[in-house]
């Protein structure tokens, strides 16, 4: 599994590193710009990632606006929505309009921090990126 995770803050993205390295060594973005290059570099590789853990609230550019931008480059990439990569947006806001903007923004799940890796486990059985339990 290639994956990306945007984080600024080192504890959190020291997490989801140990979570996801099993499953593959995760790509590291610091922020939301750093993000979206790096989608975009895989993307003309011809090497997607097939999951982005993308914090919301990071300096540069916020993970919301990151969202929007990685979207649009796989939608030019001619990347359908079945095959784009899933998207786990990671914040402490879980106030419903933060909620609200992450979906229409198409992320695929929302976990607030802490994160639990065993809900995010779970996800990634779910959209079937790792093998079930």
């Amino acid at each position: 599994m290639k994956t990306l995770i945007v984080e600024d803050e080192f504890t959190s993205r020291a997490l989801l590193r140990e979570i996801l390295k099993r499953f593959g060594v995760p790509q590291i973005a610091m922020n939301g710009r750093e993000g979206v290059e790096a989608v975009r570099t895989a993307l003309e590789d011809g090497a997607p990632f097939d999951l982005i853990c993308l914090d919301i609230m990071m300096p540069e550019m916020d993970g919301q606006e990151a969202l929007r931008r990685i979207r649009t480059l796989e939608t030019k990439a001619g990347i359908d929505a079945e095959k784009r990569a899933k998207v786990i947006m990671t914040t402490a806001l879980a106030d419903r309009n933060t909620v609200v903007e992450a979906i229409n923004a198409q992320c695929d799940y929302f976990l607030v921090k802490p994160i639990d890796g065993r809900v995010l486990l779970d996800e990634l059985r779910r959209f079937g990126l790792i093998p079930q339990a």
